[in-house]
């Protein structure tokens, strides 16, 4: 089977006046945009980069993420991306990891990035550089076009290798089952290093379609451009939806062009769900994760409004089973294991680590997500938290989502993480740490916890901090809570 990898040469002829991406304040169009991908092969050429050679991006959202992922099959090289919000000496790690053969970093990022790599060039210059030839070789779909480095809350991150076959199939899947239109916009403001490029940009430019590009979210400017550019399609991190709902514009912020918002990277909690919904704005949860895609499951509006807490069913081209702790199958609870075309080639050079993630089951190559997940008789799923993260609690298990959700709906909380930390008596016992919108004491949200949920469930330990650690896209970082807080309530 053969698919076409430089897809965007094609749209380029179909409609090369379209436009394709708002970048600091014009369009670009198809045409355009297609110009610059093959602007930048050059330039990468010209510096004496071949098939299979790494290329490092530290930079805010950009345009030169998109010119660096449409130059990449036309070169052959492996676009390497950044998280900008990571320590220089993390930063080191990285850079020691995977061995770019070249840096380019946005302007925030200058110094930085000369003292990471001195021969480092701004990604501006993706357009000026000295001109080499171009490799008549086509892509294939086994070859590597992105490594994105996993979220990881200890130890340096992996680099998950992703191939061209993931890329086409999630793009054109995520088209067919999101229900995408060529006359749909959506705004890139969650980090292009991370799985912004994958969830809607690059699927709505498969079709046509046209992205926004926000350098840094901000939720004023992310309002006013909704309206102007007529946004029809929202994705954000539940973080960011809840920045939006507590923005003192978006009572009055225009969103009927919005055909529906979908949240990623972890459940979005249900007041901030109803916020939307008193906007008219449909609301319905995604799934999916580096090492597989990124949108790994669909459901439809009327189902996401019925269930708003099931990410759906898998994805056409996906299959999906629950591992109990046993290595046995169990279709109502267990570990997400997921297989199909969209799965990652593996880590980079991590050969144990990608022994541990991919499992050969039966014929198929089988990813462990590490998510624990529910199916009821009709066939939806249930994201009920990471694996990781359950803890037994006097020979019960606890799962913390149950918990978050719980607390999400006192009206004094505005963002929670649940984490297990030992205890004397009862091995282990869940803290709540709490970012609060109004006051309210640690024994009130216990009793209102009682009152839902089983005693052994509510936590034992409240702690009130001003914010929650998070990484670069958005996600609470429980492992950093943990950690921190083990040792003071052990």
């Amino acid at each position: 089977m053969e698919l076409n990898a430089n897809w965007l040469a094609r749209l380029a002829e179909y409609h090369p006046s379209r436009p394709a991406v708002y970048w600091r304040g014009r369009w670009v169009s198809y045409g355009e945009l297609f110009q610059r991908a093959q602007r930048a092969a050059q330039s990468l050429a010209g510096l004496g980069i071949q098939k299979g050679d790494r290329v490092g991006v530290l930079s805010l959202n950009h345009l030169g993420y998109l010119e660096l992922y449409f130059a990449a099959p036309l070169l052959g090289f492996i676009p390497t991306l950044l998280n900008h919000r990571l320590s220089q000496a993390e930063l080191e790690g990285l850079l020691e990891y995977t061995r770019p053969r070249a840096l380019f970093y946005g302007e925030e990022f200058a110094d930085l990035a000369r003292r990471l790599y001195p021969l480092a060039a701004s990604l501006e210059s993706l357009q000026t550089l000295s001109p080499g030839p171009l490799s008549p070789d086509q892509a294939g779909l086994e070859d590597p076009a992105l490594i994105l480095f996993t979220g990881g809350t200890t130890g340096l991150p992996k680099g998950a290798l992703i191939p061209y076959r993931q890329l086409l199939v999630n793009a054109f899947q995520t088209c067919l089952s999101w229900g995408l239109q060529k006359d749909d916009a959506c705004i890139v403001a969650t980090p292009m290093f991370h799985a912004a490029l994958n969830a809607l940009a690059t699927p709505l430019l498969y079709l046509g379609g046209r992205v926004i590009i926000q350098e840094k979210f901000d939720p004023a400017e992310y309002l006013r451009w909704v309206e102007e550019h007529r946004v029809s399609l929202l994705f954000l991190v539940p973080t960011m939806f809840q920045m939006l709902a507590q923005h003192p514009g978006f009572a009055s912020a225009n969103l009927q062009s919005v055909r529906w918002a979908i949240s990623g990277g972890a459940p979005c909690p249900a007041p901030v769900r109803e916020a939307f919904r008193a906007k008219r704005v449909r609301f319905k949860q995604g799934y999916g994760l580096t090492e597989c895609g990124v949108n790994c499951f669909t459901v439809e509006l009327d189902e996401a409004e019925q269930f708003p807490e099931s990410v759906g069913r898998p994805m056409p081209h996906l299959w999906a089973r629950l591992v109990d702790g046993n290595g046995q199958e169990n279709p109502q609870r267990g570990e997400l294991w997921l297989c199909g075309p969209v799965v990652m080639a593996g880590y980079y050079n991590r050969p144990a680590d990608t022994a541990e993630a991919l499992v050969e089951q039966e014929g198929r190559t089988w990813l462990r997500t590490g998510d624990l997940a529910e199916r009821d008789e009709d066939g939806r799923y249930f994201i009920v938290g990471r694996a990781k993260e359950m803890f037994i609690s006097g020979g019960e298990n606890v799962y913390p989502i149950e918990i978050e959700r719980a607390l999400y709906d006192h009206p004094a909380v505005l963002e929670c993480a649940v984490v297990g930390v030992p205890d004397a008596r009862w091995g282990e016992v869940g803290l709540a740490a709490v970012v609060l919108k109004s006051p309210v004491s640690a024994e009130e949200l216990r009793g209102f916890l009682k009152s839902r949920l089983a005693g052994y469930k509510v936590p034992k330990h409240f702690l009130f901090v001003p914010e929650l650690p998070k990484s670069g896209p958005g996600k609470i970082l429980k492992g950093a809570l943990a950690a921190r807080f083990k040792g003071e309530h052990a």
